[in-house]
């Protein structure tokens, strides 16, 4: 997913990091996330707790790479539903009125030893846009943080 902001790198990357800005956009909102812990080096770990319709939804990782302004990446997993994990990497380069932030989630679908080819593939798609439609409304919520 690519997507452009009309502010700097160094905006939209300490966006990702700092705490009190990631209560704000990532998941879903301040009102909802009730929990944001970041421990923002290499080989540190973050995690969040949604709270929603009674129920919480728990999203951690750790990171792998953090080279500031330009890319991030770090794990993702929500283990109350997989013991999968996925990689995520956040590129950002500096354009003629902010920046282009580029991200790319590595998405791991858990799958049963007997699915045929056609199953695994349609269970990719399935992964794969309601990823991209959840953190499309996660983008959305960032560029109004950081604009």
């Amino acid at each position: 997913m690519v997507r452009q902001f009309n502010t700097s790198v160094e905006e939209v990357f300490d966006a990702w990091l700092a705490p009190g800005t990631m209560r704000k956009w990532l998941f879903t909102s301040e009102a909802t996330n009730k929990l944001v812990e970041n421990v923002a080096h290499v080989g540190g770990h973050w995690e969040i707790i949604d709270h929603r319709e009674e129920k919480d939804y728990r999203a951690i990782g750790e990171y792998k790479d953090i080279d500031r302004p330009h890319r991030l990446e770090f794990t993702f997993k929500m283990p109350q539903f997989s013991d999968s994990e996925d990689t995520i990497v956040v590129e950002l380069n500096p354009i003629e009125d902010g920046c282009e932030m580029t991200f790319t989630q590595h998405i791991h679908v858990p799958h049963e030893d007997n699915w045929a080819e056609a199953d695994i593939l349609k269970a990719i798609d399935e992964f794969r846009d309601g990823s991209e439609h959840g953190w499309n409304l996660m983008f959305i919520s960032l560029g109004e943080q950081v604009e």
